[in-house]
């Protein structure tokens, strides 16, 4: 499993964080000081660090000096909205730039984006009985095979790599369809009806009110 390290002083942000990441199915730490940040980095090994700049005991700044010759991948996320600061992040070897109040779904594809450049994906997204090869694009059901149209296979992946999250229309219908979303819902709503049925996601894959759709999963 992907491990991801959060570093921010308020406890809220982490907690949020963590909420979201670990329901796409990622195993995430936190800590709140940089630091301890250091420490901790020193006695585990992490695939990615989501990573504050003002921070006690050191600041982000100081923290991603640290890490750089460690080829760990680091997205800021900060308050710190300036170009400047931007540059200053991008430059002393930040992945990505986040900043807050984020979207949360906007972070999860970030952390997407990050991990696939560094060739750190799960190959294998799983929910329940349903497994998926991501390279091979074969989708199993207690191990017997599902077709599914290229549509219904870009919307599953979406639903598996955020999973319990709630997903926009707009977001989906973007992300598989490649097109800006009008307002049309019918096209969607078609699509994730025939999943529901062909994966036996009736109870799982539920409508929100006036945002989209939530995979609602245990594992």
């Amino acid at each position: 499993m992907i491990k991801i390290l959060i570093v921010d002083d308020e406890r809220a942000i982490c907690d949020l964080i963590d909420l979201n990441l670990s329901a796409a199915g990622y195993h995430c730490t936190s800590v709140q000081n940089g630091l301890e940040a250091i420490d901790l980095i020193e006695e585990e090994v992490f695939d990615l660090i989501l990573l504050d700049i003002m921070l006690p005991g050191a600041d982000g700044y100081d923290v991603i000096e640290y890490i750089r010759p460690l080829k760990i991948p680091v997205i800021f996320i900060t308050a710190k909205h300036e170009v400047k600061d931007r540059v200053k992040g991008l430059k002393l070897g930040a992945d990505d730039y986040l900043v807050k109040p984020f979207d949360v779904v906007e972070l999860v594809a970030r952390v997407e984006a990050v991990l696939r450049r560094y060739n750190k994906t799960d190959k294998l997204l799983t929910a329940g009985n349903i497994v998926v090869d991501v390279d091979a694009r074969r989708v199993l059901k207690d191990g017997k095979q599902v077709v599914l149209t290229n549509k219904e296979f870009g919307l599953l992946v979406l639903f598996m790599q955020n999973k319990n999250v709630a997903l926009f229309r707009e977001a989906l219908y973007e992300k598989v369809w490649g097109d800006e979303y009008i307002g049309d819902s019918r096209t969607l709503d078609l699509h994730v009806q025939r999943l529901r049925k062909k994966l036996g996601w009736e109870q799982n894959l539920v409508a929100v009110y006036k945002v989209g759709y939530r995979l609602e999963v245990q594992g």
